[in-house]
Parts: C-alpha cells; structure tokens; sequence
C-alpha cells in the first residue's frame, strides 16, 4: 500500500466529499480498488468489492445519499479492521481515513434521513 497514496487520499477526504471532482475519486478508488484485488488478502479484497459498489453508485446518474452513506461506513469499518494487522507506519493513517469514510457516510444518512422528515 502506498504511503504516499493514502496520506493524499485522507488530505482528500479531510476536505470533504463535494471538494473532490467525480473524475478524481474515481481514479483515486479505482488505483485503490486494483492493488487490493490484486493483493491475495481476503480483507483487502473485500474493501474492493465495496468499492466497486461505491463507483456503482456515484456513476449510476440517480445519486443516494443513502446507498452512498452506507457504502463510505461499511468501508470505514472495513479499513478498520485492516488497520489491526498494518503495519505500525500505516495504522495512525488508515484509523484516520476509516473515521473520515464513517464520518462522511454518517453524514450523508443524516442528510437523508432529514430530507425523509
């Protein structure tokens, strides 16, 4: 996992989600998506899954703030339980980016759960 790729995709997310173009998260999830497919770990594999759920949602043309809610905190718990056996360099900023995806999925359900009232 490359560290400079996972400090640019926190700084990314510390921005908030409307600051990052379409374009942008989509290569950013898909360089992800790749090298965890490609890993052999089923932990990793399982976050790409989920990713490529959450490029399904973003490119479906009828965005939920629900289905994509949900999809950023299941990867928020998943990159959690990665961060249990990363090594030590990567734990603080893989905690960091799973409590950024939590935070942002709560948001997004928040929002939605509002707009429902």
């Amino acid at each position: 996992m490359p560290f400079d790729h996972l400090h640019a995709t926190v700084s990314a997310l510390k921005n908030g989600l409307t600051s990052l173009p379409l374009g942008s998260a989509m290569d950013n999830t898909e360089t992800w998506q790749q090298k965890f497919l490609q890993s052999g770990e089923p932990g990793l594999q399982d976050i790409a899954r989920e990713i490529g759920n959450l490029q399904s949602l973003l490119t479906s043309g009828a965005l939920s703030a629900r289905a994509i809610g949900n999809s950023l905190t299941i990867l928020g718990n998943q990159t959690s339980q990665v961060s249990q056996q990363a090594p030590d360099e990567l734990k603080k900023p893989l905690l960091e980016l799973a409590d950024l995806l939590r935070r942002h999925g709560g948001d997004l359900l928040a929002h939605d759960d509002k707009k429902k009232k």
